[in-house]
């Protein structure tokens, strides 16, 4: 797998400074045995495994079925109950075969012999990878969102990738890790120091890969998601606005079984106009439709599954 070279990259520290507990040591015994049972079997094997047994269970769980069919109804207003069911199935089919194929990162290399994954739009990532000009690269929970990270690594693109850190610090040290080996070890997580190490990457001349279709309360700015207002983070439009880089959409798409498409959209077409505020709003929303467009297309394999608009919506 080629790659940026970025071996001098130190790996962030995980939340050390949370006390390791019973009950992380018991939850990260588990995550050690599953992943040992998913390599066991192979990637085909373990995704089917997961994916069938989370579509089964998932839909079970009433709360999360609850906030499901609320967001349904608030992006597609028109949908019948048969297929907001049929969509959340999908939905936690799809969580269930990412998670299993966390144990098989390395087999998602897009230049391996039987690549899974295919990649359009290639010359438009290397290009960037070629290029002194850093991107902002925009994507949402579609598919296995790992493999768009996978994938600009193996383009060479020179890249930070931002993640939210996991509560159990002992499971965010194996994620760390294990992300490492296939993709940018520039890894950063969310949060303060997040903010400072995403400057300090695109002033290097490194790109920034973020997912954005999550809510985020504190600091996040009321911007239109299915024509409702969504409060959204506005990072990915304050710093390219700043740095003048250009807002990629990056979609990624499970085609069947554990193979997937990951396609490097046109950057998105912004003229700023001076006012920093309005052009942050603007770009945003602008990036905000372009997710919503990649979710239209394929409703199943978006995380349908946490809260996206404010909480009176889920009452």
């Amino acid at each position: 797998m080629s790659a940026a070279s970025d071996i001098d990259i130190p790996l962030p520290e995980p939340r050390s400074n949370r006390p390791v507990t019973l009950a992380h040591r018991a939850e990260f015994a588990m995550a050690l045995a599953l992943g040992a049972f998913f390599r066991l079997v192979g990637v085909d094997a373990a995704s089917a495994i997961a994916g069938r047994f989370t579509r089964t269970l998932g839909p079970l769980i009433a709360p999360i079925r609850h906030r499901a069919r609320t967001n349904l109804k608030i992006a597609f207003p028109e949908m019948g109950d048969a297929e907001a069911s049929a969509i959340i199935r999908d939905v936690w089919e799809n969580l269930g075969r990412t998670t299993a194929e966390f144990a098989h990162l390395d087999k998602f290399d897009p230049d391996a012999a039987d690549a899974r994954v295919d990649i359009i739009g290639r010359d438009r990532l290397e290009s960037i990878a070629q290029g002194d000009r850093p991107a902002i690269f925009v994507s949402g929970h579609f598919g296995n969102w790992e493999v768009m990270s996978i994938a600009l690594h193996a383009v060479g693109v020179d890249y930070g990738v931002i993640y939210r850190a996991a509560n159990n610090p002992l499971i965010d040290a194996l994620i760390i890790r294990e992300r490492a080996r296939v993709m940018s070890r520039r890894q950063i997580p969310k949060g303060k120091r997040g903010g400072r190490d995403m400057i300090d990457a695109l002033k290097s001349g490194a790109s920034l890969a973020m997912l954005v279709d999550q809510k985020l309360n504190t600091g996040g700015i009321p911007s239109p998601f299915f024509g409702k207002a969504a409060m959204t983070a506005p990072a990915a439009a304050r710093l390219a606005l700043k740095y003048a880089a250009p807002v990629i959409p990056i979609e990624i798409e499970r085609i069947k079984g554990a193979r997937f498409r990951v396609t490097a959209h046109q950057p998105i077409a912004f003229a700023p106009s001076g006012d920093i505020g309005a052009d942050t709003q603007a770009l945003t929303d602008r990036i905000n439709l372009e997710i919503e467009k990649i979710i239209r297309a394929r409703p199943g394999q978006w995380l349908w599954l946490h809260r996206r608009w404010g909480k009176e919506e889920y009452r």
